[in-house]
Protein backbone atom coordinates (compact mmCIF):
# COMPACT_ATOMS: atom_id res chain seq x y z
CA UNK A 1 0.00 0.00 0.00
CA UNK A 2 1.48 3.30 -1.09
CA UNK A 3 -0.05 6.43 0.51
CA UNK A 4 -0.80 8.76 -2.39
CA UNK A 5 -2.53 12.19 -2.44
CA UNK A 6 -4.97 13.51 -5.05
CA UNK A 7 -3.47 15.62 -7.82
CA UNK A 8 -6.18 18.29 -7.43
CA UNK A 9 -7.49 18.89 -10.96
CA UNK A 10 -8.10 22.66 -11.46
CA UNK A 11 -11.52 23.94 -10.38
CA UNK A 12 -13.74 24.83 -13.33
CA UNK A 13 -12.43 21.93 -15.42
CA UNK A 14 -15.16 20.39 -17.57
CA UNK A 15 -15.77 16.72 -16.71
CA UNK A 16 -14.36 14.50 -19.43
CA UNK A 17 -17.19 12.40 -20.80
CA UNK A 18 -16.86 8.63 -20.72
CA UNK A 19 -18.73 5.44 -21.41
CA UNK A 20 -17.84 2.46 -19.24
CA UNK A 21 -19.32 -0.91 -18.39
CA UNK A 22 -21.17 -1.43 -15.14
CA UNK A 23 -20.35 -5.07 -14.26
CA UNK A 24 -23.36 -5.24 -11.91
CA UNK A 25 -25.90 -4.51 -14.67
CA UNK A 26 -23.72 -5.40 -17.69
CA UNK A 27 -24.77 -2.06 -19.20
CA UNK A 28 -22.67 0.72 -20.65
CA UNK A 29 -22.98 3.93 -18.62
CA UNK A 30 -22.22 7.31 -20.16
CA UNK A 31 -21.54 10.32 -17.93
CA UNK A 32 -23.57 12.70 -20.09
CA UNK A 33 -26.62 10.43 -19.68
CA UNK A 34 -26.09 9.58 -16.00
CA UNK A 35 -25.18 12.92 -14.45
CA UNK A 36 -27.30 14.38 -11.68
CA UNK A 37 -29.62 17.32 -12.34
CA UNK A 38 -27.93 19.44 -9.66
CA UNK A 39 -24.42 17.96 -9.71
CA UNK A 40 -22.42 14.77 -9.99
CA UNK A 41 -19.88 13.09 -7.73
CA UNK A 42 -17.29 10.96 -9.52
CA UNK A 43 -15.41 8.64 -7.15
CA UNK A 44 -12.36 6.59 -8.06
CA UNK A 45 -12.47 3.56 -5.76
CA UNK A 46 -11.57 -0.12 -5.82
CA UNK A 47 -12.36 -3.33 -3.96
CA UNK A 48 -9.15 -4.03 -2.07
CA UNK A 49 -7.94 -0.62 -0.85
CA UNK A 50 -8.14 -0.31 2.96
CA UNK A 51 -8.87 3.43 2.63
CA UNK A 52 -11.92 2.69 0.47
CA UNK A 53 -13.08 -0.12 2.74
CA UNK A 54 -12.79 2.28 5.67
CA UNK A 55 -15.20 4.81 4.10
CA UNK A 56 -17.55 2.53 2.14
CA UNK A 57 -20.44 2.84 4.60
CA UNK A 58 -20.24 6.64 4.54
CA UNK A 59 -20.09 6.69 0.73
CA UNK A 60 -23.36 4.77 0.62
CA UNK A 61 -24.92 7.00 3.31
CA UNK A 62 -23.97 10.19 1.46
CA UNK A 63 -25.17 8.87 -1.90
CA UNK A 64 -28.49 7.76 -0.41
CA UNK A 65 -28.91 11.15 1.27
CA UNK A 66 -28.20 13.25 -1.82
CA UNK A 67 -29.48 11.16 -4.74
CA UNK A 68 -33.03 12.38 -4.11
CA UNK A 69 -31.73 15.97 -4.08
CA UNK A 70 -30.49 15.74 -7.67
CA UNK A 71 -26.87 14.79 -7.05
CA UNK A 72 -25.67 11.87 -9.14
CA UNK A 73 -22.97 9.48 -7.97
CA UNK A 74 -20.71 7.34 -10.13
CA UNK A 75 -17.89 5.13 -8.82
CA UNK A 76 -15.06 4.03 -11.10
CA UNK A 77 -12.46 1.30 -10.62
CA UNK A 78 -9.42 1.88 -12.84
CA UNK A 79 -6.99 -0.59 -11.28
CA UNK A 80 -4.92 -3.10 -13.23
CA UNK A 81 -6.71 -6.41 -12.70
CA UNK A 82 -3.84 -8.58 -13.96
CA UNK A 83 -1.66 -7.72 -10.97
CA UNK A 84 -4.64 -6.97 -8.69
CA UNK A 85 -7.25 -9.65 -9.49
CA UNK A 86 -9.24 -8.70 -6.36
CA UNK A 87 -10.33 -5.60 -8.32
CA UNK A 88 -11.68 -7.57 -11.31
CA UNK A 89 -15.27 -7.03 -12.47
CA UNK A 90 -16.64 -10.16 -10.76
CA UNK A 91 -15.21 -8.90 -7.48
CA UNK A 92 -16.69 -5.46 -8.20
CA UNK A 93 -20.12 -7.06 -8.38
CA UNK A 94 -19.58 -8.66 -4.97
CA UNK A 95 -18.34 -5.39 -3.46
CA UNK A 96 -21.25 -3.38 -4.86
CA UNK A 97 -23.79 -5.89 -3.53
CA UNK A 98 -22.14 -6.35 -0.13
CA UNK A 99 -22.04 -2.57 0.40
CA UNK A 100 -25.47 -1.89 -1.12
CA UNK A 101 -24.12 0.62 -3.62
CA UNK A 102 -26.98 2.82 -4.82
CA UNK A 103 -24.76 4.16 -7.60
CA UNK A 104 -23.15 2.56 -10.64
CA UNK A 105 -19.70 1.04 -10.08
CA UNK A 106 -17.92 1.17 -13.43
CA UNK A 107 -14.84 -0.59 -14.73
CA UNK A 108 -12.20 1.54 -16.50
CA UNK A 109 -10.41 -1.37 -18.17
CA UNK A 110 -8.01 0.73 -20.24
CA UNK A 111 -7.47 3.35 -17.50
CA UNK A 112 -8.34 6.14 -19.94
CA UNK A 113 -10.91 7.73 -17.63
CA UNK A 114 -8.55 7.81 -14.65
CA UNK A 115 -5.94 9.48 -16.85
CA UNK A 116 -8.47 12.00 -18.22
CA UNK A 117 -9.42 12.97 -14.65
CA UNK A 118 -5.79 12.92 -13.46
CA UNK A 119 -6.92 10.53 -10.71
CA UNK A 120 -4.12 9.37 -8.46
CA UNK A 121 -5.53 7.43 -5.55
CA UNK A 122 -8.42 5.46 -4.13
CA UNK A 123 -10.58 7.00 -2.95
CA UNK A 124 -10.41 10.15 -5.07
CA UNK A 125 -13.47 12.45 -5.18
CA UNK A 126 -14.62 14.97 -7.79
CA UNK A 127 -17.82 17.04 -7.58
CA UNK A 128 -19.14 18.67 -10.73
CA UNK A 129 -21.99 21.17 -10.89
CA UNK A 130 -25.06 20.85 -13.13
CA UNK A 131 -22.97 22.03 -16.10
CA UNK A 132 -20.31 19.38 -15.34
CA UNK A 133 -17.75 21.98 -14.22
CA UNK A 134 -15.50 20.94 -11.35
CA UNK A 135 -16.41 22.64 -8.06
CA UNK A 136 -14.67 20.28 -5.61
CA UNK A 137 -11.90 17.71 -5.64
CA UNK A 138 -10.25 16.13 -2.69
CA UNK A 139 -10.98 14.23 0.47
CA UNK A 140 -14.17 12.79 1.89
CA UNK A 141 -13.08 14.04 5.32
CA UNK A 142 -9.96 13.96 7.52
CA UNK A 143 -10.50 10.40 8.75
CA UNK A 144 -8.03 7.70 7.77
CA UNK A 145 -7.62 4.13 8.99
CA UNK A 146 -5.97 4.32 12.40
CA UNK A 147 -6.15 8.09 13.04
CA UNK A 148 -9.19 7.88 15.37
CA UNK A 149 -11.09 10.62 13.50
CA UNK A 150 -14.67 9.49 12.81
CA UNK A 151 -15.78 9.02 9.21
CA UNK A 152 -18.39 11.74 8.58
CA UNK A 153 -17.92 12.83 4.98
CA UNK A 154 -17.73 16.44 6.22
CA UNK A 155 -15.66 17.84 3.35
CA UNK A 156 -17.65 16.23 0.54
CA UNK A 157 -20.98 17.00 2.26
CA UNK A 158 -20.03 20.68 2.58
CA UNK A 159 -19.10 20.82 -1.10
CA UNK A 160 -22.38 19.17 -2.13
CA UNK A 161 -24.40 21.49 0.11
CA UNK A 162 -22.65 24.54 -1.36
CA UNK A 163 -23.39 23.25 -4.86
CA UNK A 164 -27.07 22.68 -4.02
CA UNK A 165 -27.31 26.17 -2.45
CA UNK A 166 -25.36 27.76 -5.32
CA UNK A 167 -22.83 29.22 -2.88
CA UNK A 168 -19.05 29.37 -3.12
CA UNK A 169 -17.22 27.00 -0.81
CA UNK A 170 -15.06 29.09 1.54
CA UNK A 171 -13.12 26.20 3.12
CA UNK A 172 -9.86 25.12 1.51
CA UNK A 173 -10.05 21.85 -0.37
CA UNK A 174 -7.67 19.19 0.87
CA UNK A 175 -6.39 16.32 -1.26
CA UNK A 176 -7.72 12.85 -0.68
CA UNK A 177 -5.21 10.28 0.53
CA UNK A 178 -5.25 6.59 -0.22
CA UNK A 179 -3.71 3.78 -2.19
CA UNK A 180 -2.25 4.73 -5.54
CA UNK A 181 -4.18 3.68 -8.61
CA UNK A 182 -2.62 0.46 -9.85
CA UNK A 183 -1.41 1.40 -13.32
CA UNK A 184 -0.68 -1.16 -16.01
Amino acid sequence: MSLTPSKMLPLGTKAPDFELINPVSSKQIRLSESKGEQGTVIMFICNHCPFVKYVNNELVTIANEYLNKGIGFIAINSNDIINYPEDAPLEMIKTAKENNYSFPYLFDEFQEVAKAYDAACTPDFYLFDDQLKLVYRGQLDSSRPGNNIPVTGTDLRLAIDCTLNNTLQQVSQKPSMGCNIKWK
